[in-house]
């Protein structure tokens, strides 16, 4: 190589999205940490969220149609650039691309959201595609979302498990709690999969019944209005608060005494290795990835999927138990760091993506 560095991958990702949620955190992260030369292309996007991307240094653009995206891989084509899409219609965007001019091609499945028949009809046609031979390596984030591609008959040896991580942070301040408030946490959109009706199951009456207790729901959706009369009509409404989307939620970790999930279903949440590595302890339904990360008793507390008085339950035990709560965040922190640690995991990304590329040219 007479003593020159060779030149980085180009990667090029797909991604349709509403907003900066996990996948979208997880994509900003993965670009800025991992080796290659990466390109995202917003399939559908808020312009804030370009924006944000753009920001923090990524290489990016608006590409809304199925034609500006072919010809948009067209022009790179004498690259032979590495296509890694992110949801259902860059899947199938990138399908299209992948396989018209003949790119190694990679799906990130971040997991699957069964709430509609339509829904559940991309589902299935996701999984069908996976298993073509367009189609070069699938990572799942969590080891629940490779049981349903190996279901599916996606071959194993495509099939790669490669969890979300979270770059190193410096430590915020834990908050010291006002013996007068507790506060529990909801992060997330306002929607049926991500269980915000189950969240207040738990927390309504057990606002009842400890004066000390308040919760903050942190997002928005189409179940807003919906979850603010119910909050209205228990009379709680200065105790559950929906403050909206949050673009920083750094200063919420310093107030939070526990964050829920209350999730139906998950891949591996990022918002859950934030909690983890922020000192919070984590509530949760065992669903999807999430007990790959959590360990019961150990580093947080899980709950039956969907069993809001066990939810209940757990949130209580952390109220009376403050050495409980030490515990499970010190060993939270330690499998964040031990398992879970941007660095290395951006180190196995980018061998995947290297294998994948060479063998593509093979």
């Amino acid at each position: 190589m007479n003593g020159q560095t060779a030149p980085a991958l180009p990667i090029i990702h797909l991604l349709s999205s509403g907003g900066f949620y996990g996948a979208e955190r997880m994509l900003l992260d993965h670009c800025l940490a991992t080796q290659g030369q990466h390109q995202v292309l917003f399939l559908d996007a808020p312009p804030e969220l370009i924006a944000r991307f753009r920001d923090a240094g990524v290489d990016c653009r608006a590409c809304t149609t199925l034609g500006q995206l072919l010809r948009h891989l067209q022009q790179r084509r004498s690259e032979r650039p590495l296509v890694n899409t992110h949801n259902f219609k860059g899947l199938l965007f990138g399908w299209m691309g992948a396989t018209l001019w003949r790119l190694p091609l990679v799906i990130t499945q971040h997991g699957f959201t069964p709430r509609s028949r339509k829904q559940r009809f991309y589902n299935w046609l996701s999984l069908q595609l996976c298993r073509t031979t367009s189609v070069d390596r699938v990572v799942c984030v969590a080891e629940s979302i490779a049981v349903l591609c190996r279901r599916a008959s996606v071959r194993p040896d495509k099939l790669q498990v490669i969890p979300n991580g979270l770059p190193a942070s410096s430590a915020l301040p834990r908050h010291i709690a006002d013996q007068q408030l507790w506060l529990a946490g909801y992060v997330g959109r306002l929607s049926s999969e991500k269980g915000p009706d189950l969240f207040l199951d738990a927390l309504i009456p057990l606002c009842q019944q400890h004066p000390q207790l308040h919760a903050v729901m942190l997002g928005d959706g189409p179940e807003h209005q919906t979850l603010l009369a119910r909050i209205n009509a228990a009379g709680l409404q200065a105790r559950i608060t929906l403050p909206g989307y949050q673009t920083d939620m750094r200063v919420w970790w310093t107030q939070l005494n526990a964050l829920v999930i209350s999730s139906r279903t998950e891949g591996t949440p990022m918002i859950l290795l934030e909690a983890m590595q922020a000192g919070v302890p984590v509530v949760a339904f065992g669903v999807g990835g999430i007990p790959d990360v959590i360990e019961d008793r150990h580093n947080g507390l899980l709950a039956a999927p969907t069993d809001s008085a066990a939810l209940a339950q757990h949130i209580e035990t952390l109220l009376s138990d403050p050495a409980l709560v030490r515990l499970l965040t010190e060993h939270a922190r330690r499998t964040q760091l031990d398992r879970y640690d941007l660095p290395a995991l951006a180190e196995r990304w980018s061998q995947l993506y290297i294998r994948t590329a060479q063998e593509a040219r093979a």
